[in-house]
């Protein structure tokens, strides 16, 4: 009796596990439609390979863009490949080439570079595990959205998913993406994870000699008191909708009132006078700070929240 109960009680969480799956598939959107992944290969923890895909996390936004015209004829500016003495030539009868010194060169063709033989190129082993908050933001450089690559790779992509949160760790490996090579830190992010690319080693510059003239004095207690007022008073839940970029927003408005053949509409804004700002007392400053300084509104955080998980 005891063995049927149990064999009924495996089979019942085995349809629900099933069942919870397919709910999960049927509401949850894949990659937005025509998206197509950056990388695509296998991402390796000891002999578990989980087949993965790279989409990137983020996009460009609605920045404004100009074209080169050439104003006496209108005409848009164009581009060509030329060879000095030959005129345009063809895509497909350009190499690369390295320079080993003034015009002498390597010359190396596409299919030399695909064929070289690196397992880093299709895999992504994850060769060492830290702690959250161990890398140094300026490390980071790219963040990308780690997607299983068919149905029968989503139950090793969620064991390491919930490894990774429980434990507090952040996985590191390489991989090759678009003809170069990255350091790669992988770390829960919802129900998915996170791949964020970092920086090489001689890719960040060190920050002593940039602050070496910076002196090291221990500040007046009254101005930290002060500045630590002024800080949390202006604390709040971060919210990215908050933050505009007004640059952009002005130059559409200037195109556009151009496009209506009318002058932009001027903006006066404060600005520093001329012969430079007059030296003020820190902590005078820093009390009128204080006193004018008003809490940030989390009423549009906390409903942008509700909105967002809704």
């Amino acid at each position: 009796m005891a063995a049927k109960a149990s064999t009924k009680r495996s089979a019942t969480s085995a349809s629900k596990r099933r069942s919870t799956r397919t709910h999960r598939r049927t509401d949850t959107q894949g990659p937005a439609q025509g998206t197509r992944p950056l990388w695509s290969g296998t991402l390796r923890l000891a002999l578990v390979s989980i087949p993965v895909k790279l989409f990137a996390a983020t996009r460009s936004g609605a920045r404004i863009s100009f074209h080169q015209v050439h104003e006496p004829s209108g005409k848009r500016v164009r581009y060509q490949k030329v060879v000095p003495g030959l005129g345009p030539v063809d895509t497909d009868e350009i190499v690369k080439g390295f320079e080993l010194e003034q015009g002498r060169y390597v010359l190396i063709d596409p299919e030399e570079i695909e064929d070289l033989k690196l397992e880093a190129k299709r895999t992504l082993n994850l060769a060492q595990f830290v702690e959250h908050g161990e890398i140094d933001p300026i490390w980071f450089a790219r963040p990308y959205y780690v997607v299983p690559d068919g149905e029968p790779a989503e139950e090793a992509y969620g064991v390491l998913r919930d490894a990774l949160r429980s434990s507090k760790r952040i996985g590191l490996g390489q991989f090759v993406m678009r003809g170069r090579e990255y350091v790669a830190a992988i770390k829960p992010c919802g129900n998915g994870l996170l791949l964020e690319t970092l920086r090489f080693a001689d890719e960040v510059r060190t920050a002593a000699p940039f602050f070496s003239s910076v002196d090291d004095v221990e500040p007046d207690a009254e101005l930290l008191d002060l500045a630590e007022e002024l800080i949390e008073r202006r604390s709040a839940a971060f919210d990215p909708e908050r933050f505009e970029d007004q640059y952009t927003k002005a130059l559409r408005e200037m195109v556009d009132a151009k496009a209506r053949r009318r002058r932009p509409v001027g903006v006066d804004e404060a600005e520093l006078p001329s012969g430079g700002a007059k030296v003020i007392d820190l902590v005078d400053a820093l009390k009128r700070s204080v006193r004018s300084a008003e809490r940030p509104s989390t009423h549009k955080s906390s409903g942008n929240a509700r909105n967002k998980a809704g």
